[in-house]
């Protein structure tokens, strides 16, 4: 528990309760870190934003506070899959001799909060901060009050993943299941089976020939159709083990967006590469790993082992088979899993995407199949 004894010590409950309460940044617990608080958003200028309390003396302490806070900054874009992250520090306690700090654009030194005002470029990132920070209330009063209102903060964050992470009935997942299964047995009452080239094409198999006389819709009913028993039963068993948790993550509607568009994705870069018949959800279920990765990247304090444990090495794990075995259509692997990644920055991640993100995405997914569309059109 933190007790506000002096000015220092309110200033950070002050800077602490505008950073997290009114910019929606999150403490990060580091070990070894001491007298100085680390918040993060990844989606901010500056992802990390460091409180310290800690002296610092004179110019050589302050390199080594830099080249420590390299280190742990570093740690954190691995473990994060960032390749940059800006760090804004905010020292409470220098010392006179210390003279370099003035020459740093993330670094800054105040004795109060409106010292920030000396600093235009935290003042045009954080142009409220003074006003957001200038409580009435003093000592005891104001500790209750910012402790108050951290707690309130921190259970909405915790009621809002609890939500995000609660496991929903997956409608959507088990009508796709049963479209699928219903048209593998068709294809045996109302044709020769799914073994065969006849078949296959009259319940819509996706094929460059085909295409040509512009059957577009093949695009899309290929997905739901399957070669053999084998390859039905290990992509729906694969779609009823990735399916619910994505259609409960991103909610029924985007779902449904995330896994039509990998199914175009997957399809016209499959007719792209390939003149081969093609069907099967795989590149329908490798969108939804794409979305998933964008999912978890947003949700890495959640799931950040499970990506680099699990994820990852199942999407490279059955491309690589994928390139190792022959009747594999690792184009529309691909293809599928570029889509679904793009397409979910598009839809967006509920109370991580910002709007920026998501007209970026779209921007993004657009570019994408359009140059897909292009290619496919060019080669037919």
């Amino acid at each position: 528990m933190i007790y506000a004894n002096n000015e220092m010590d309110e200033t950070v409950l002050k800077l602490l309760h505008y950073f997290v309460t009114e910019q929606g940044y999150s403490p990060v617990v580091l070990r070894g870190a001491q007298n100085e608080i680390w918040l993060e958003k990844m989606n901010s200028e500056y992802k990390i934003v460091r409180l310290v309390t800690n002296y610092i003396h004179n110019n050589e302490q302050l390199s080594f506070d830099e080249f420590k806070t390299k280190q742990i900054v570093n740690k954190i874009k691995r473990k994060t899959f960032s390749f940059n992250i800006n760090t804004l520090s905010i020292f409470l306690n220098i010392g006179d001799n210390v003279s370099e700090l003035k020459e740093k654009k993330n670094m800054v030194y105040i004795n109060t909060i409106e010292d920030l005002n000396q600093y235009k470029f935290v003042t045009d990132k954080f142009p409220r901060i003074t006003e957001h920070t200038n409580f009435k209330e003093e000592g005891m009063e104001l500790f209750l009050k910012i402790t108050k209102d951290l707690n309130k903060k921190s259970e909405e964050e915790n009621q809002k993943v609890e939500k995000t992470f609660k496991m929903k009935k997956p409608i959507i997942t088990y009508i796709i299941m049963a479209i699928n299964i219903i048209v593998f047995i068709a294809m045996y009452f109302l044709g020769n089976g799914s073994n065969d080239v006849e078949t296959l094409l009259k319940f819509g198999a996706n094929y460059r020939g085909t295409i040509i006389n512009h059957e577009y819709y093949r695009l899309i009913t290929s997905a739901f159709l399957h070669i053999g028993f084998l390859h039905i039963a290990f992509n729906m068993y694969a779609l009823y083990v990735i399916g619910p948790q994505l259609e409960s993550y991103f909610g029924k509607i985007k779902y449904i967006a995330i896994y039509l568009f990998s199914i175009l994705a997957a399809s016209l870069m499959s007719i792209i590469f390939s003149d081969s018949i093609s069907a099967g959800a795989s590149g329908a279920i490798f969108g939804l790993l794409g979305a998933l990765l964008y999912f978890g990247y947003h949700y890495r304090v959640y799931l950040g082992n499970a990506l680099k444990s699990q994820i990852i090495p199942l999407i490279l794990v059955n491309l690589m088979l994928g390139f190792m075995m022959t009747g594999i259509d690792n184009a529309a692997h691909i293809g599928g899993l570029m889509g679904g990644f793009l397409i979910a920055t598009a839809v967006g991640v509920t109370n991580k995407s910002t709007k920026s993100d998501i007209i970026n995405g779209v921007i993004m997914a657009t570019i994408y199949i359009s140059f897909l569309i292009y290619l496919a059109l060019k080669i037919v």
